[in-house]
């Protein structure tokens, strides 16, 4: 299981990554028993593995976790993962990475993801926006559905920032359309 997470791992462009399990027996029995287990990792060339609470960020972490979801996402009973942060520090290819891992949970598993990153967004079934409004000196947010076109939109907004060109529509057009063929044939 050390190795096939390191290779999730890899996946997910944690290139020089280190990842161990430990068991320990404790000396009471408890609830979950008499053991205790710690994933140990070290995600720099020449560090050793330590505790992953004491190493990672937020969104290492999550990247860890969906590593660890995808290899087993056939054995799971959870219904529904909710991913937010996971696009933090990460951009280009590796966020393409962690959509197509995202894509293929999702093919069993309900998927929420929570992203601020085309490359993400664009991998999404279904697309909605979450904004935050004031109304009455009161923050309120609400939520929609946005539909195809409305999608492409927005993942234009993400890629060109305040000046949508048609450009950037075309480039958020062909982003989405590739989405689609990778599900469709690579993913399955």
């Amino acid at each position: 299981m050390e190795q096939q997470i390191m290779e999730g791992l890899q996946d997910l462009n944690f290139l020089h990554v280190s990842f161990e399990i430990a068991f320990e027996k404790s000396k009471q029995y408890a609830e979950n028993g008499s053991d205790t287990v710690e994933f140990l990792i070290s995600t720099n060339p020449g560090e050793p593995v330590r505790p992953l609470s004491k190493v990672v960020s937020g969104g290492e972490l999550s990247r860890i976790m969906l590593a660890i979801k995808t290899l087993l996402a056939d054995r799971d009973e959870t219904e529904t993962l909710i991913f937010d942060e996971i696009d933090t520090g990460i951009s280009g290819r590796t966020a393409q990475k962690v959509s197509e891992k995202m894509a293929k949970i999702a093919r069993r598993h309900q998927v929420i993801c929570i992203t601020h990153l085309p490359q993400i967004a664009a991998m999404a079934d279904w697309h909605y926006e979450i904004e935050k409004n004031v109304e009455d000196n009161e923050t309120v947010s609400t939520i929609h559905q946005l539909t195809q076109e409305e999608s492409v939109t927005e993942l234009a907004r993400m890629l060109g920032g305040a000046q949508i060109t048609e450009s950037v529509l075309a480039n958020a057009r062909e982003m989405k359309e590739l989405a689609q063929v990778q599900k469709s044939s690579r993913l399955k």
